[in-house]
Parts: C-alpha cells; sequence; structure tokens
C-alpha cells in the first residue's frame, strides 16, 4: 500500500514543474516534444520488450482477447504512438492567446488571456499509448501531468514515462512534468484525486466503474463522461438509403467505442418501409436487434426490449430500435436516456433539423452524419485527451485549448476606484 506521503510528494514535484513549465515558449515546447518523440523511437524495442511481459502477464491472468489486443503495442500502433506526438508540434499553442480585450470608460484595459490549469491527473486503463497521448497534449499546454496507468499496463507504462521525462530532460523539460504513479495500488487513486492544492484537474479515461470511484473519492474537480449511449433518429424525411448506410458505419464500424450508436428510434410514418431495410443491413453484419414492440412488429428478428435496454450502452454488435410519433418524442426520448454524448437526426426537413439541434441536450449533435465523428481528430483538434459529457469548462472532444483556462490581465495607468 503506498504512503500518502509518496503521492503527496508527486503532487508537490508537479506543482514546481507546472510553475517552470507555463515559462516555456512554444519553440521551446516543439523542440522538447521532437526529443521525446526521437528517445521513444531510441527506446522502442526497450519499451516493446516491457509491453510484451505485460501481455504475456495478461494472458496468464485471463484478459480477454479484446484486452490483450488493447495492450499490444505492436510496430504499426506505435509508429503511429511517435506520429501523433509530430502531430501535436503541428498545432497551434493556446497558451497566451488573448480571447478578447477591451477597455473600461476609466481608461483600464482588460485583457482575457490563456493559461495553464497547471497539474493534471490522468487516470486510464489497458492501453499504454494513452501515457504518451495524454503526457503530450499536457504539456503542449504547459501543464505538468501526473499518470496512472492500469496494474495490465504497468511495464509499458513505466518504460515510456521514463523514456519521455529522460528524453525530454536533454532539451529542457523541467523534472517531474512527467510523472508515473509507480504502485498499482487502487489506494493511490483515492490519495491522488484529493491532493487540493496540488492537483488543478483529474481526468478519467475508462469505463464506468472507474470513472465513478475516481468522481466518489475526488476532492479536485473530475471531467468525465460515464457512458457513451448515443442515438439515431430517423426521421418521417429521410433518405432511407443513406440512413441505412449511416446506421451501419455508427454501429458496426467499431461497435467498441464510446461514439458508436445503440438506440435507434424511427418516425411511425416510415417504420414499416424503413426498419425491414436497416434490419436486413445489420443482421447480415451479425447485429442483435432489440425492439419495443412497434419495431418488433416490423423486424420479426428483433427480441422484444427490456425497460433497462433504453439505458445500457453495449459496447458490441447489439441495437436498441424503438418507434416514436413525432421529433418532438424522439427528442423527449433521447434526452431522458441519453447521456449527452453524440446524437444525431437523419432528415430532409429543415424545421425538424433546427429543433434537433437546438433542443437535444449532448455535447455534440449531428444532422445527416455518423456520430462516430466524435473525436478530436476528426473535429481537426488534433489528438485529444478525452471526451466530456460535463457541461462546466468542457464539452465534447478535448484538444489543446480545453487543457487550458484563463485569467484577465488588467492594464492601468494609475486609476483608482
Amino acid at each position: 500500500m503506498p504512503k500518502k506521503s509518496e503521492i503527496l510528494e508527486m503532487g508537490e514535484k508537479a506543482q514546481k514543474a507546472s510553475l517552470a513549465l507555463a515559462k516555456l515558449s512554444s519553440r521551446k515546447k516543439n523542440t522538447i516534444l521532437e526529443a521525446i518523440a526521437d528517445e521513444l523511437e531510441a527506446r522502442r524495442n526497450e519499451i516493446q520488450a516491457a509491453n510484451k511481459k505485460d501481455v504475456q502477464e495478461g494472458a496468464r491472468n485471463g484478459l480477454n482477447a479484446a484486452m490483450l489486443d488493447r495492450l499490444e503495442l505492436n510496430d504499426e500502433r506505435f509508429s503511429s504512438m511517435v506520429k501523433g506526438i509530430l502531430d501535436v508540434i503541428a498545432l497551434k499553442d493556446p497558451v497566451g492567446d488573448v480571447i478578447s480585450t477591451w477597455v473600461r470608460p476609466n481608461g483600464l484595459e482588460i485583457r482575457k488571456t490563456r493559461v495553464p490549469i497547471g497539474v493534471i491527473g490522468i487516470i486510464f486503463e489497458s492501453r499504454p499509448n494513452v501515457t504518451v497521448d495524454a503526457a503530450v497534449l499536457c504539456f503542449k499546454s504547459s501543464n505538468a501531468t501526473i499518470l496512472r496507468g492500469g496494474k495490465e499496463a504497468i511495464h509499458s507504462n513505466q518504460a515510456l514515462a521514463r523514456a519521455m521525462q529522460e528524453g525530454g530532460e536533454k532539451k529542457g523539460l523541467p523534472p517531474n512534468a512527467i510523472q508515473l504513479v509507480q504502485t498499482t495500488n487502487r489506494s493511490a487513486v483515492k490519495e491522488l484525486v484529493q491532493l487540493e492544492g496540488l492537483v488543478d484537474l483529474v481526468i478519467p479515461r475508462g469505463g464506468e466503474s472507474l470513472i465513478r470511484a475516481v468522481v466518489d473519492d475526488a476532492k479536485v474537480p473530475v471531467i468525465k463522461h460515464y457512458k457513451g449511449i448515443c442515438h439515431i433518429y430517423v426521421d418521417k424525411e429521410a433518405d432511407f438509403p443513406g440512413a441505412v448506410d449511416i446506421i451501419d458505419n455508427a454501429k458496426t464500424q467499431r461497435p467498441g467505442v464510446c461514439n458508436s450508436v445503440e438506440k435507434v428510434l424511427v418516425h411511425e410514418d416510415i417504420a414499416a418501409e424503413f426498419l425491414p431495410m436497416l434490419a436486413n443491413r445489420l443482421i447480415a453484419k451479425k447485429v442483435e436487434l432489440r425492439g419495443d414492440p412497434a419495431a418488433c412488429a416490423h423486424i420479426p428478428e428483433a427480441i422484444p426490449a427490456k425497460p433497462e435496454d433504453w439505458d445500457e450502452e453495449y459496447l458490441d454488435l447489439i441495437l436498441t430500435v424503438g418507434v416514436v410519433p413525432s421529433v418532438d418524442a424522439a427528442i423527449e426520448h433521447i434526452n431522458r436516456h441519453g447521456s449527452r454524448h453524440s446524437d444525431a437526426i437523419l432528415t430532409s426537413r429543415e424545421v425538424a433539423r433546427k429543433k434537433f439541434l437546438q433542443e437535444v441536450d449532448s455535447a455534440t449533435v449531428y444532422v445527416n452524419a455518423s456520430t462516430r465523428f466524435t473525436d478530436g481528430n476528426e473535429f481537426g483538434l488534433g489528438a485529444e485527451i478525452g471526451i466530456s459529457t460535463d457541461k462546466l469548462h468542457a464539452r465534447g472532444p478535448m484538444g489543446l485549448e480545453e487543457l487550458t483556462t484563463y485569467k484577465f490581465l488588467v492594464l492601468g495607468t494609475g486609476q483608482v476606484r
């Protein structure tokens, strides 16, 4: 069990590092990032050997095939991870940007300016590439990082964090700017998220149980999303072939991610014609369909949905389908059962489009497009630190700007109140 003093010391070191990071120029940060990328590449064999050890231990401990696949850092994934650093180098540094400026009647000039958050704790599971993605994004936005990965990737994470810190220090990375919690004991997470005054923000990345555990223990702010219960509503005036293509993509292209569609609602005027078309496509792709009574009447293969199906995130080739009488009913259903992540309407009606965009209370709302686009890269933000379904500070895919806050710079010439 880790001593509280060990986690406390990490927080104190990170806070000191954050003050040094705030002084670095964009050019200096990019030079350090290049050094980190070079160091990772130079240690590829060492890091992959550590990763192989994790994969072997995971197999012995009974991890399923999907988890082992997420854990593996093969050549293609390693190269992609390093390329991701180069992509971040190319992104504009938001630190120092003047968001707005104005002059008061008394002559005071006020500038609202972007600044780093400070110290960010990242708590995540499985994929070791998150260690690099998170650290690099936080560094580019001048934040110190405390990383706590899952026990299944401990050897990979240790090798990656060591390479990043040591490689970056060759070009001026402040000591302890990138730290990894070395213990896999869960009590370390509780200690980390209670470091008030030292850790400014915690971002958990993982399953709902992990995120809820972090929120329950936290005394510092947490940005989160519990579930990705994404909906697609097919309006009465939709392009049927296009709608089938969009739903197919949103469900089957990668079903185990948070922006895949889990629920489809169809207007009652088109249900008899549209649902058999949709079912034929999805059943051919091994999707299990669950439906309300109206949907089951048009899809003989569908399993009757239980009440809890409407609130479940499957992350699998399972889709719940329902029939609704109007766009208003669809919106009401989504706002009640959705997770405020990503929801879409498929329609050619302008009035339905406007209503859906305005009234669906989600981080990302689509018209005639797949929900699978909710992603930092797809939005043109570069890499992302995660997707937030919160409403305060950050919402949706979180890029560099979302890893900053702001302060007011007030320039005077002797004014007194």
